[in-house]
């Protein structure tokens, strides 16, 4: 059986500035007002034969986008982004958000920004196929902790009405 959860009716959204490095018209600085859809499939099971239940996918859905919410979002793994005083190959992103002030380039370009402004993602790009596949694995990391039942979790994120990227996530037995 498969549950959908629709990101605009359950306010499942942020707004967030992103780059694109290396991009025509995505390389500069810009945002979306984004919304995340979800689709779950699973065999029903537990006590109220629930795939899963649509508060926990709303839950976690919803604390991923908050924690996106109104920040600059940075690929850490971009080959296009140079950090100062920060190694991709051998410091963590966590370093990254200890910092006071973030410091890189793009194409010459420097940027100053304070750290708490950033979301620092383990990703290459910010584009939506890649936050479409952050989002649904990260959710069958934590759904998969609760639940034994799910065939997939399917995530799409949209950068508004009529384009998103989506990204299925097979759990494997």
């Amino acid at each position: 059986m498969k549950i959908l959860v629709n990101g605009i009716q359950s306010n499942l959204r942020f707004s967030s500035a992103h780059v694109i490095p290396g991009h025509e018209s995505c390389g500069f600085i810009h945002g979306h007002s984004y919304f995340v859809d979800v689709e779950i499939e699973g065999e029903r099971a537990g006590e109220f034969e629930f795939v899963v239940d649509f508060k926990d996918v709303k839950k976690y859905t919803k604390a991923l986008c908050d924690e996106l919410d109104h920040r600059l979002l940075i690929p850490v793994y971009n080959s296009l982004i140079d950090f100062k005083d920060f190694d991709k190959e051998s410091d963590s992103i966590f370093e990254l958000k200890k910092q006071k002030s973030v410091y890189f380039k793009i194409d010459g370009k420097g940027y100053t920004l304070p750290a708490v402004d950033c979301v620092f993602l383990p990703l290459p790009y910010t584009s939506a196929e890649e936050l479409s596949k952050f989002f649904a694995e990260t959710l069958a990391r934590k759904l998969g902790e609760t639940y034994d039942n799910l065939e997939y979790i399917s995530v799409c994120v949209n950068e508004g009405i009529g384009q998103g990227a989506q990204f299925k996530k097979e759990f494997v037995e």
